[in-house]
């Protein structure tokens, strides 16, 4: 990954996924002001603090630096503090030998055919 850290593609992606500045202050445990140097350039976060903002945002750190022109994550981090029912859910997934696994893959698979994707 590049050193380099491109602050237009943070504004970008906090306005793709309908967060204003206050809010994204608040989902990386910044000030507003704090943030809002971030997304100005007038400061440049740490490697570690570019992949804590790619996780937060739904994006990649390769993105975040130029690396790369496509904003999907290529891996979600998912903590069960944050999001139990999700980490359940995930935990049966990966589970090759849970029952629920084959039902789980139907049913999104259905979800997806009926919701056009």
């Amino acid at each position: 990954m590049e050193t380099g850290f491109c602050p237009e593609r943070l504004k970008n992606i906090r306005e793709e996924r309908g967060i204003n500045k206050a809010e994204a202050a608040r989902l990386l445990g910044l000030s507003k002001m704090g943030y809002l140097r971030y997304e100005t350039a007038a400061r440049t976060p740490s490697q570690q603090m570019i992949f804590f903002m790619a996780q937060k945002l739904g994006t990649s750190p390769e993105y975040l630096t130029g690396a790369s022109e496509d904003p999907e994550p290529a891996e979600y981090l998912v903590s069960r503090s944050d999001d139990p029912e999700l980490f359940d859910l995930i935990k049966d997934m990966i589970d090759t030998k849970s029952p629920a696994r084959k039902r789980l893959l139907a049913y999104h698979q259905k979800l997806k055919a009926d919701s056009g994707q």
